[in-house]
């Protein structure tokens, strides 16, 4: 089961957030939302904030909470790009399907990725430099919810 769940998140990510789709109407003052839904899974993304975010992603299969990631991140210096970072989680790896690859890379920048544990439970963090000096940085963690 959990292949088919990393699978329907990595579809879930590149069609919200990474993939620049549209948000839903917010659940809270000022809150940014996206769901994404196939058959009985349902995927929803959910962050407060801008230059400095907090924000959490869950997955509900049959409408059971089964798996769910928090993260918070902040941009530290110029000039960040938003579409940098969702092309890079765009490439978010089926080995580690919490934020985008371990590495890569497009002109001046760069974005690393590193992350300890697996789908089950997990904490990482990841950074985007320009021209080696970095300017961002995100911190995350989750995992199966039973």
């Amino acid at each position: 089961m959990d292949a088919e769940i990393i699978a329907f998140l990595i579809r879930a990510k590149r069609a919200t957030y990474a993939g620049k789709g549209a948000e839903t109407a917010p659940t809270r003052s000022g809150s940014h939302d996206l769901a994404y839904r196939e058959d009985d899974l349902f995927y929803y993304d959910t962050y407060l904030g801008g230059e400095r975010f907090a924000g959490e992603e869950a997955l509900w299969v049959s409408d059971v909470p089964c798996w769910s990631m928090n993260y918070a991140g902040r941009v530290t210096g110029s000039p960040f790009s938003g579409d940098f970072l969702k092309e890079a989680l765009l490439r978010v790896p089926e080995s580690m399907p919490f934020r985008g690859p371990e590495r890569y890379e497009d002109g001046d920048y760069a974005y690393a990725c590193a992350a300890e544990g697996d789908f089950d439970w997990f904490q990482g963090r990841e950074t985007i430099s320009f021209r080696g000096e970095a300017i961002y940085e995100c911190f995350f963690h989750g995992g199966l919810i039973r």
